[in-house]
């Protein structure tokens, strides 16, 4: 039984360690990539999705889109991308609708009309190939609801601070364990000492008085011998 709860208790150890850690890791990249313009990763750019203007068919809100950093002569009708949004509404937020069609804008720059699969409406304003951030290649379900989620002080405290504050429970416990183990074993050796002294001074007397038995022994021969020679 002590060696199941020990097994159990080593895995629940691990398994805290690993989460921790991962949370970590996952928090510091997700920081430092997630909805970020100026970074890529291999190549790629990831967005979290805010709204389900595309959930009729590829993606929904809270789901973390991979967009891969492309030519945008290459785009053509019918591809999904990533862009900066100039419309009114959301204006600066990061968009990923499907590509109607191609078009120029009032200065003619070349650029795209784009529009959500959900309400099929074409978006406010003409996607020109600067503020294109990406193709869409594909999505990882929830994970960007699982992002904004950490950033919150909920998410936060559930997800980081209490698996790092059970860890140093854990190990201010197997601590206080270990010290109290040593002190009974220091304790154990002492009283293991003791009585080894005990031990040998019992035998000591013991010796003591046999010598003691021994020479009063020989003192009364010699004074029986002495009697006996008169």
């Amino acid at each position: 039984m002590i060696k199941a709860v020990k097994i159990v208790k080593t895995i629940f150890t691990c398994v805290t360690v690993a989460f921790a850690i991962c949370m970590t890791v996952f928090t510091l990249v997700s920081v430092n990539t997630f909805n970020r313009t100026d970074r890529k990763f291999f190549g790629y750019r990831a967005f979290v999705v805010l709204s389900d203007s595309m959930s009729a068919t590829d993606f929904r809100a809270g789901d973390l889109v991979l967009a891969k950093v492309v030519d945008p002569t290459t785009l053509k009708e019918g591809d999904i991308i990533s862009f900066i949004s100039q419309n009114d509404a959301n204006f600066g937020q990061t968009v990923t609708h499907k590509i109607r069609r191609r078009a120029t804008d009032v200065y003619g720059n070349p650029g795209f009309i784009t529009y959500g699969t959900t309400t099929g409406v074409d978006d406010e304003e003409i996607v020109t190939y600067p503020y294109v951030l990406g193709k869409y290649q594909w999505r990882i379900p929830r994970l960007g609801a699982f992002f904004q989620f950490l950033k919150t002080v909920p998410g936060y405290t559930t997800c980081i601070l209490l698996p790092f504050l059970l860890l140093i429970v854990i190990q201010v416990t197997n601590s206080i364990r270990l010290f109290r183990r040593y002190k009974a074993e220091q304790m154990q050796e002492l009283k293991a000492e003791r009585e080894k002294i005990e031990a040998e001074r019992a035998e000591a007397q013991k010796i003591l008085a046999e010598l003691a038995e021994l020479k009063a022994k020989l003192g009364l021969d010699e004074a029986n011998q002495s009697v006996e020679t008169q």
